[in-house]
């Protein structure tokens, strides 16, 4: 199954670094032509509507939104997660950017505060054998309801940092970050048991 990243702006070379740890060639994708080779996509964290303004003048908007529909398997961290939420609280940080509505989780952008606000945190994360994530929260949005259709998979502490809803996930922070491939391992292995 080939890997692709969606390599518009943000983490990209974070992510792609790690994916070739885990799998041979991951594709950038930029086109619709990219994303018709790819069996399952990242969303990597940025800025969210200078992301979603990317998609739109890349002719990436339709093609994205078929492929979710019908069944991609998709990991989303931060502002990935956000274009995935079905729904975003107003925040304080401008205008929301428009969203895909494939993750059932409201979510409010940069909640967490800005960059200088970052922070490491463990990671209760279901499934994963061994010590806690390491999480890495960099102007995180936080996630403020999931509901019926989604279902929790990561915490920290009390708090819900992660979602899946079918072959979606939507995560609040950076495993690309983290110098641990368990999630990218566990994502990947479920994309393939679904295709």
């Amino acid at each position: 199954m080939r890997l692709g990243v969606l390599a518009l702006q943000g983490d990209v070379p974070e992510h792609l670094r790690v994916l070739r740890e885990v799998v041979p060639d991951p594709v950038a994708v930029r086109s619709p032509a990219d994303l018709d080779r790819v069996g399952a996509l990242f969303l990597p964290g940025g800025e969210s509507t200078t992301i979603a303004r990317l998609i739109e003048q890349m002719g990436l908007w339709q093609p994205l939104r078929e492929r979710i529909d019908r069944g991609l398997p998709v990991l989303a961290t931060c502002a990935g997660l956000i274009l995935l939420s079905r729904e975003l609280a107003p925040s304080a940080f401008g205008r929301d950017p428009p969203t895909f509505a494939a993750l059932d989780v409201r979510v409010r952008r940069n909640d967490y505060g800005s960059q200088r606000e970052s922070f490491e945190a463990p990671v209760r994360f279901d499934g994963l054998a061994g010590p806690p994530f390491p999480g890495v929260f960099i102007r995180s949005p936080r996630i403020l309801a999931v509901g019926p259709e989604a279902a929790p998979i990561a915490w920290r502490g009390d708090e819900i940092v992660g979602v899946r809803q079918g072959p979606r996930w939507g995560l609040t922070f950076h495993p690309e970050l983290a110098n641990d491939l368990r999630v990218h391992r566990r994502f990947l292995a479920e994309a393939k048991r679904s295709a």
